[in-house]
């Protein structure tokens, strides 16, 4: 029995989805008014539009002014630059083209009423240009994912981590893994193929055995280590503690903007109130919540119910006390990390109470070490975005797949036929094979790009 390679039924799905198609259109820079907006086509009409609207048509890959035109009335719209990209070395591996007209929002609706009005073209849906590009096989699902990633990266350690999957980091990792245990379904089928060799299958089977559980090992390890998807998420820390502790104006500090109220009623903040921080390049989002202490008030209440839970789930939590009135003890709380910190130092007796922090919300005093502490625990916790690693629940469900269909098969190595092992690593293979897309790519494809931008 031979091992097969999934390349040519990969081609075969992807020219059977990529297809002929409308042409789409999309403005790829950002909303709003601005210098410059770019406005995307691709598709079998995106020359015959850019003729339309932009025309004469320019030298392929060459930048040129042009009256930007209504061709139902050859108005004039704007001047800008026209562009004609066509396939298949383009980004989507079909016939593209683009614009570049003025940021104004009048001037973008009236570019694109005006291509929407060439046969043919029509508006594109989200993530439609980098969905067009998977199938194209211009970049694989993995890298495409890397690319939403990038588009939504917030912190310097996103940014690097996202670059490296769009880049195939990822996909090369998941490719050499899969190459792996095809050696490994190699060895067995021939087993299989000279059963009647004295010794062959045997030895066979012992070379398999050794790939594949050093296989099992790694994939084990990358299950392991959440640090990729954590990074994706941000780092949570909980701000808890006593009513009027002075958690609110620490929250605003951190932020450096009034997110919270501040006032010196008890029970004043009753929902948790999130930032989004960027500390030492790392994403850390704060939460506020409510002081934590004995009430009768029904929504005070579920305000104190639902800060011991944002405790109990955050990767740190800051108990926040008044240091003009040490003794206060924290509850028991089953946050990751917990750090005292000491606020209002700058109206307190020196020295008290005993904090692994002492701040000011009010000046500033001790706001610098206990940012710098934060960059540092997040760093720690989610590492730098330099290695390679799960960055989605879809990769995490697939990796569990082959992890269980290899200790399906190494559990039962000596009592499994030849045939019921290869089956066991074709099903692990197959799963490996969905990350990148090599399987089951239309399965995956609404999930991956639901998130992206209109013009992306």
């Amino acid at each position: 029995m031979a091992v097969s390679d999934t390349s040519s039924d990969r081609n075969v799905s992807r020219a059977r989805l990529f297809q002929t198609r409308d042409t789409i259109a999309a403005v790829s820079t950002a909303p709003g008014r601005a210098a410059i907006a770019v406005i995307r086509m691709s598709g079998p009409e995106a020359g015959a539009a850019l003729d339309a609207i932009a025309g004469p048509r320019p030298e392929p890959r060459r930048a040129s002014v042009r009256a930007i035109r209504d061709p139902r009335d050859a108005r004039l719209i704007d001047r800008g630059l026209a562009l004609w990209l066509p396939g298949p070395g383009s980004a989507t591996g079909e016939d593209m083209a683009e614009i570049h007209v003025h940021g104004g929002r009048a001037v973008v609706a009236a570019a694109l009423d005006a291509l929407f009005a060439c046969p043919g073209v029509r508006a594109a849906e989200p993530g439609e240009f980098t969905r067009r590009a998977v199938l194209a096989g211009r970049m694989d699902i993995a890298e495409a994912e890397g690319l939403a990633d990038l588009l939504a990266a917030e912190t310097e350690a996103q940014r690097r981590q996202a670059v490296l999957q769009a880049e195939g980091a990822l996909s090369a990792v998941v490719e050499r893994w899969r190459e792996r245990l095809v050696g490994a379904m190699a060895l067995i089928e021939a087993g299989i193929d000279f059963s009647d060799e004295d010794g062959v299958p045997a030895e066979a089977r012992a070379q398999a055995r050794d790939e594949l559980e050093a296989l099992s090992a790694d994939i084990s390890d990358a299950l392991a280590d959440t640090r990729a998807e954590r990074l994706r998420d941000g780092f949570r820390v909980a701000i808890v503690g006593p009513p009027n502790a002075g958690k609110s104006s620490l929250l605003n500090a951190l932020a450096r903007r009034d997110v919270a109220i501040v006032t010196d009623i008890p029970g004043t903040t009753r929902d948790v109130l999130e930032v989004h921080l960027d500390l030492g390049g790392f994403p850390v989002i704060v939460a506020d919540t409510a002081g934590l202490r004995e009430t009768e008030d029904a929504i005070e209440l579920e305000g104190v119910r639902r800060a011991a839970a944002r405790a109990e789930t955050a990767d740190l939590a800051l108990w926040i006390e008044d240091a003009t009135r040490p003794g206060g003890t924290p509850p028991a709380l089953s946050a990751a990390i917990l750090w005292r910190v000491a606020n209002k130092i700058d109206v307190a007796a020196e020295g008290a109470p005993e904090a692994d922090h002492r701040v000011s919300a009010r000046t500033g005093a001790g706001l610098d070490a206990l940012v710098a502490a934060l960059g540092r625990a997040a760093g720690e916790a989610l590492g730098a975005g330099e290695d390679v690693g799960v960055t989605r629940a879809r990769h995490r469900e697939a990796f569990a797949a082959v992890s269980a269909s290899l200790a399906e098969a190494l559990d039962g190595w000596d009592d499994l036929a030849d045939e019921l092992l290869a089956e066991l690593l074709r099903r692990a293979s197959d799963d490996l094979g969905r990350i990148a897309g090599r399987i089951g790519v239309e399965d995956v494809l609404e999930r991956v790009f639901s998130s992206f931008c209109i013009g992306k």
